[in-house]
This record gives structure tokens, sequence and C-alpha cells, in this order.
């Protein structure tokens, strides 16, 4: 009689997707108009032109620069666009969003780009716990995108784990 040991978990076939993978890999950087309010509430045309002119934009080279106002103003659509036009001196990708929508934007983005075909017929375990938050969005996403072809889907770990689909 043996008394090995047996990882049945490791013999099982399982693929497991770990989301974290989808995430973009850059940081964005954040280009705050409450920065260039008056009083923190009134943007004025002429001091704001001069202070963009005055802006060291180098900062902003070759990054996805996210513009934003985290004050609670009301601002023109001018105002966005004169801000893109400097940034788009500097950087090709300009964004107007805030860092967690970016962040889910690209993830749910790089899963559609997955090659479902790599999974057909495979068991599936999507990672439900790891270092960083995955929004909701990315589970519905894969789900989606595996369904077609999976012969099953988990979610979880692959030593405990939430049946979600199963090819009938």
């Amino acid at each position: 009689m043996s008394d090995a040991i047996v990882n049945r978990v490791a013999e099982s076939a399982l693929v497991t997707i770990d989301l974290e993978t989808f995430l973009p890999p850059e940081t964005p950087a954040v280009f705050d108009l409450k920065d260039f309010l008056f009083m923190g509430l009134i943007l004025k045309e002429k001091d704001y032109r001069e202070a963009l002119k005055n802006t060291d934009w180098e900062a902003y080279r070759n990054r996805v620069v996210l513009v934003t106002c985290s004050a609670d103003a009301i601002l023109p659509s001018w105002s966005w666009m004169l801000a893109a036009s400097y940034l788009r001196q500097v950087t090709d990708e300009i964004c107007l969003e805030s860092v967690s929508a970016w962040k889910t934007r690209r993830l749910l983005e790089n899963i559609r780009q997955l090659d479902a075909t790599e999974f057909t017929d495979k068991r599936i375990v999507i990672k439900g716990c790891g270092d960083t938050p995955i929004p909701d969005a990315a589970y519905l996403e894969i789900t989606s995108k595996l369904q077609p072809v999976a012969k099953s889907i988990l979610y979880g770990e692959p030593c405990s784990t939430v049946p979600v689909y199963k090819k009938k």
C-alpha cells in the first residue's frame, strides 16, 4: 500500500485564469483641472490659458493621461479641449475618466482580445481572490467570452470552486 500524497487538483486538468493578468501594466498620469480653478470653483479663461501655457508638460510625456476635475465645478466644454490640445503635444492617449473607470475599460478590452479557442473543451477556473480588487464587470466579460467554448467554468480557487457553467 502506497502512502504517497496525490495532488488531485494538479492532476485535474483545470485551467486557472487570473484576471489580474489582464490589468493594464502602466499607471496613468492624472491631469486635474481643479488646480486651475479660481477659489476652487470658477474657471477664468484668461488665467486658465496662462496657467496651461506655463505648465511643465514633460511629466505627461508618453504617458496615458486621464483628465479630470476633482472639484465640484461646472466646466465649459472648451476647457477640456484646451487641456487636450496641450497634452496632445506630449502624449497619444488622453482620456476623460477616473483611474478606476480607465482600469476597468482597459481590463475589459484586454479580456475581449483573448483568443478563446485555446480554451475549447477545457475546465476553467476563474481565480476569485488576489492582491488587486477586480471589478465584477470583468467576471461577467470573461464568462461571456469563454462560455461558448469551455467545457465548464468555475469560480474560486482550484481547491474550492463554485460551479458557474457546465456544457450539456
